[in-house]
């Protein structure tokens, strides 16, 4: 899980050094660089690209460019730190949709644990006055759609191999964001080939490490490991970017990730 958020952490950093490229043409790089590795492995143990389940692959793929895509596009406006941070929402939005949708039940513990995620957001937006609004809200969008991924894959559950479900992610992903960065393409210029090409390796080895990780011990001791792709990315965007975070926007993050922290716990214990 360590060289799980590192990876992830550097894929961030590259995504903020990128800022001037567009987000549709970062996830088209992101994707296409991903699918070697997994067309690769697929083909290599036999394993049928199509997968059972079409509809929910497809729907997977879909909500999980969308959200991709509005979290590229927030590094832009917030410091890729908080934008990392607010983006681990998910869970909250996904555990609300899966009352809806699932018929799961949520403990009274568990919304407590929500509820003090949420008023790290509240201090992030009330008292740090340099927070962007409208970054916060693709991040937010973001969220939104990746606590729809968490649903999706629920559904999907065990009846297509969890690589056939990254490789249609990044199969729509690559369609997508090539289509859509057609009239906002920038060419890159030198070491930028590198950069977005290494988007996808650190993406795909991200994924990996925490899918052995998740493997190999149980989820109670690995889950609440995968937060620390924030430090590992607060640190890059202080040492690498010269970002500022004031005590209240630390703050705000903290009790973030925190309450969601903590909501892990309390799952594995009440199992």
């Amino acid at each position: 899980m360590l060289i799980s958020t590192l990876a992830f952490a550097c894929m961030n950093a590259i995504v903020k050094q990128l800022v001037h490229i567009s987000a549709y043409q970062i996830v088209f790089f992101r994707s296409i660089s991903s699918l070697v590795f997994t067309f690769t492995f697929l083909l290599k143990n036999n394993i049928p690209i199509l997968g059972n389940k079409k509809v929910l692959l497809i729907t997977r793929g879909i909500v999980g460019v969308t959200s991709m895509t509005f979290f590229f596009m927030s590094t832009k406006y917030l410091p890729i730190g908080t934008a990392v941070s607010l983006r681990y929402m998910a869970p909250i939005f996904a555990a609300i949709f899966a009352v809806f949708l699932l018929r799961e039940k949520v403990k009274l513990w568990q919304w407590f644990f929500f509820a003090m995620a949420f008023a790290g957001v509240v201090v992030l937006k009330g008292f740090d006055t340099d927070l962007n609004g409208y970054g916060l809200l693709l991040i937010f969008i973001s969220a939104v759609f990746s606590g729809l991924v968490y649903i999706t894959i629920s559904k999907i559950g065990k009846r297509d191999h969890p690589v056939v479900v990254v490789n249609y992610f990044m199969v729509i992903s690559t369609i997508i964001g090539g289509v859509l960065s057609i009239n906002n393409w920038i060419m890159p210029v030198g070491i930028e080939w590198l950069l977005l090409l290494s988007l996808g390796v650190f993406g795909y080895f991200g994924q990996l490490y925490m899918t052995k990780a998740f493997q190999i011990a149980s989820t109670n001791q690995v889950a609440p490991l995968k937060y620390l792709e924030v430090l590992y990315t607060v640190l890059f965007g202080v040492f690498i970017f010269s970002e500022v975070y004031t005590f209240w926007s630390l703050l705000g993050i903290a009790l973030i990730i925190g309450g969601l922290i903590l909501n892990i716990l309390y799952k594995g214990k009440s199992k």
